[in-house]
């Protein structure tokens, strides 16, 4: 295949991501998990206190929804799980419009990012901004088997250039050291909740795996919502 006309990635990803590939991303969340296990409290029973779960972490949330709505879901999903995708395109909606916009549920996404490039898509949505942050996880999601290729990086930038990204602020994005380490963090933590597959989902603090369909949500959001 010829790559003469492929653009280099930048340095960060490249050399510490990239190239490198989702092996090392998931033998330290692996690490990271072991650390947790003596040195935190054990989540194996699948409820996290709601005050533990939304404590601040290594990046602020980014949250949908009524602040002081009834339900809170938190997910965490790896941006190029083809799972995580499925459920963005065909549930999200339906939370969203029955849920998150009559202010019965508080939604946070959390990046837990499987491998290299799933890490280089989370990485975007933050630098995306506040405002853009959520339209680009939907993009990303939306459009996950165009940039989950072998060679993603124009593929990434252009989607980046949709959110006002130059070939510039794209490359410092994707070598911004202190984000990519924040951003690890959040996976980390994740971890030590007893994250240990996307998506993953806290309602309430009760943790629930698998991508939900909507008929599956309202049954999870019932018990929660009889008396709303």
């Amino acid at each position: 295949m010829d790559t003469t006309n492929e653009r280099p990635a930048p340095s960060g990803i490249s050399r510490r991501h990239l190239l490198i590939g989702g092996a090392v991303a998931v033998l330290a969340a692996a690490a990271g998990g072991g650390y947790y296990l003596w040195k935190q409290p054990d989540y194996s029973s699948g409820e996290v206190p709601l005050n533990t779960l939304l404590a601040p972490g290594p990046l602020p949330d980014e949250s949908l929804g009524d602040p002081n709505a009834p339900v809170v879901i938190v997910e965490y999903a790896s941006m190029t799980c083809p799972h995580c995708a499925h459920f963005a395109e065909t549930t999200f909606p339906e939370l969203k419009r029955k849920y998150i916009d009559t202010g019965k549920v508080r939604y946070i996404f959390r990046e837990f990012p499987l491998d290299a490039l799933a890490e280089a898509g989370a990485l975007l949505a933050r630098c995306a901004g506040k405002e853009a942050y959520y339209p680009m996880i939907e993009t990303l999601f939306r459009q996950q088997r165009e940039w989950v290729v072998q060679q993603p990086l124009e593929k990434l930038l252009g989607i980046a250039r949709q959110a006002g990204f130059s070939q510039q602020t794209f490359d410092e994005c994707l070598a911004n050291q202190q984000l990519s380490a924040g951003v690890e963090g959040i996976r980390d933590r994740g971890v030590k909740f007893g994250v240990n597959s996307t998506p993953t989902f806290f309602i309430n603090g009760k943790r629930v795996s698998g991508a939900l369909s909507p008929q599956e949500l309202d049954k999870q959001l019932a018990p929660y919502l009889a008396n709303s």
